[in-house]
């Protein structure tokens, strides 16, 4: 029960650090999209999917080490050897990948180059941020510090777009300044100068961290890879324009994206702290199946919100854009699940298994997006992305029952299978009555499946009212 309610509050913590903030940013979309072409909204997009590749390789993911290191260090020392390994390595690293990359631009045109390296530096700093407050079990900083990097790359986003015009420029520059400024002051309030040193230099530990985080890289290059190729195929096939409108599609899985990584920054520490516990087994499938249940209620309810507001948030030049989104929703559903069976995974140390599903699923992506763009065109990089992550979503499945069985409700699942046609038809339909009939069913059917929360937060609410 401890477990439950550990789990749950830091959940909610880092929710309320990033949900505002989450919230505004999207509703920016009509901005972005109103101002923005299609074709400078794609160069953006690419831009930050090419970063999101690139870190995991930058820093070895050293930062997800360290954050798995300090849960299980017993005293200051312990802690001071793990975060020197970690800065030392992803500082050494990032001097070097800035010379290649300017390198490389001297044969290759990297637009904004000198933009992009900083917005590279200033995404490590800020994985090392992340890591270091979680590790150091400082969730309330993390949350805090977190929701004040997005309120100031907003703010800035609106200056620099809004009143200065400067486009794909602004974007960049806003991200960086959030970055910097604020994981420039969690290192001061955490004092890092006291745990970085060259004297906690330890060869042994930094290649024990690296056996830990290497396997892990294959693995986010992967899901990198997976977004990555989706560009990359269709910006050389169909141009930057199409791009723009996929990108813009595939903002609106973002969300489910964004609300299941509140939970899954909380889930990885609780996953591993309760894999010594005798009934770790029992938890992990309580967890499991209120996770579903709620990630596809989610899922299904926006799906199913969608063709109501659509048209409000984004201009009428990327309206191709509602094609693409039911799919790409089914496949972030996948992925997420996939992605809490990789927490267990982490929580034993057995990170090899991720690396290898996702670069399967990666190839199994881009040769899907290769064979089918001439065919069917942007229709190819959604249709690969679900494919890929359902293969990953399978394939850690049966691998997790090396370390635990997780049950599944066939009821259950018949009826969320029908709940997707019934949202789909409607969704497709352009029938705003059928949409009315089917917003409302599915409501219905996401209260039955999350019926177990509902009353606990009904009877928690009811018993505050009764105090007061």
């Amino acid at each position: 029960m401890k477990r439950g309610k550990r789990l749950v509050g830091n959940t909610i913590i880092i929710a309320i650090g990033n949900l505002s903030t989450k919230v505004i940013s999207f509703l920016l979309l009509p901005l972005y999209t109103s101002i923005l072409t299609t074709s400078e909204y794609g160069t953006y997009d690419l831009l930050i999917t090419l970063a999101t590749f690139l870190i995991p390789v930058i820093t070895l993911l050293m930062e997800e080490s360290m954050f798995r290191f300090l849960i299980d260090c017993e005293n200051e020392e312990e802690k001071k050897v793990v975060v020197t390994q970690t800065c030392l390595y992803c500082i050494v690293s990032i001097i070097v990948f800035s010379l290649l990359i300017f390198l490389v631009s001297l044969f290759i045109n990297i637009p904004y180059k000198y933009l992009f390296i900083l917005y590279l530096i200033s995404s490590v700093m800020t994985a090392l941020k992340n890591a270091l407050t979680r590790g150091l079990g400082k969730i309330k900083l993390f949350s805090l510090t977190n929701f004040l990097s997005s309120l100031i790359i907003i703010i800035l986003n609106i200056i620099f777009i809004a009143k200065l015009r400067i486009g794909v420029s602004g974007l960049l520059l806003s991200s960086i300044l959030g970055h910097v400024i604020i994981s420039f002051i969690v290192f001061v309030i955490l004092k890092i100068w006291k745990y970085v040193s060259i004297n906690n230099l330890n060869v042994r530990k930094m290649k024990e961290m690296i056996k830990y985080s290497l396997p892990l890289v294959p693995n986010s290059i992967s899901w990198a890879v997976i977004n990555l190729s989706d560009r990359l195929v269709v910006t050389s096939f169909l141009g930057t324009s199409a791009n723009g409108i996929y990108s813009v599609s595939y903002k609106f899985p973002t969300i489910i994206d964004t609300i299941y990584g509140f939970f899954y920054t909380a889930w990885k520490e609780e996953a591993a702290k309760t894999l010594k516990d005798s009934d770790s087994s029992l938890f992990y499938n309580k967890v499991y199946s209120v996770l579903k249940n709620f990630m596809w209620s989610i899922t299904i309810g926006l799906l199913s919100f969608l063709p109501f507001i659509f048209n409000l948030l984004v201009n009428s030049s990327f309206n191709q854009a509602y094609l693409y989104i039911p799919v790409l929703l089914v496949a972030i559903y996948y992925s997420n699940i996939a992605g809490y069976y990789g927490g267990i995974f982490t929580a034993y140390k057995d990170t090899k298994v991720m690396g290898i599903t996702t670069i399967i699923g990666a190839l199994i992506n881009l040769f899907v997006d290769l064979l089918l763009i001439k065919y069917i065109g942007i229709w190819a990089a959604a249709v690969s992305t679900l494919m890929s992550t359902m293969f990953v979503y399978i394939f850690r499945r049966v691998k997790l029952r090396k370390y635990v069985n997780l049950n599944e409700n066939k009821i259950y699942f018949i009826l969320s299978l029908i709940s997707l046609i019934i949202t789909l038809f409607s969704y497709y339909s352009k029938n705003l009555i059928l949409q009315i009939l089917a917003l409302i069913v599915i409501i219905g059917y996401c209260i039955f499946l999350n019926k177990t929360i509902i009353s606990i937060f009904y009877k928690k609410f009811k018993k505050i009212i009764n105090k007061g």
